[in-house]
């Protein structure tokens, strides 16, 4: 029943134990859970949806992860806007992840694709209507 839990799943939001006797989620998580992934290097940009209404706090905050551990991003803007219109009229932010990467900042990637990060700060976000600059990018 596990193999089919995990196999089923639409969005490959679970994982089986190296010996296939346990099951956890591979992402989302609420509590510390060692996901036993290795720190990668993500991709130049990568993406967040969110609802119109938060865009202040995300401003000034940047992203956090709320009751979750970690802040999810996906590798492209499709699917951030169906993420964000779950929460609303949808907002999608665009993650200088790159640059975060190499500023020190760690990031992993379960195997359905997500990436997760611990917070993203603004200056790491591109808003509607920013432009990427070549500094920013490279920074």
């Amino acid at each position: 029943m596990l193999h089919r839990v995990v196999a089923q799943n639409d969005k490959q939001r679970f994982a089986l134990s190296a010996d296939g006797t346990h099951i956890r989620a591979n992402q989302g998580h609420s509590l510390a859970v060692d996901l036993g992934l290795d720190p990668e290097q993500p991709l130049a940009i990568l993406f967040h949806g969110t609802s119109a209404r938060n865009i202040g706090s995300i401003r000034a905050s940047g992203l956090l992860p709320r009751r979750r551990t970690h802040v999810h991003l996906s590798t492209d803007e499709i699917t951030a806007r169906v993420v964000g219109k779950r929460h609303g009229p949808p907002v999608v932010l665009r993650v200088v992840a790159g640059t975060m990467h190499r500023a020190g900042y760690q990031f992993v990637q379960p195997k359905n694709g997500v990436w997760l990060t611990r917070n993203v700060p603004p200056e790491y976000i591109l808003f509607p209507g920013e432009r990427l600059d070549a500094a920013r990018l490279e920074s």
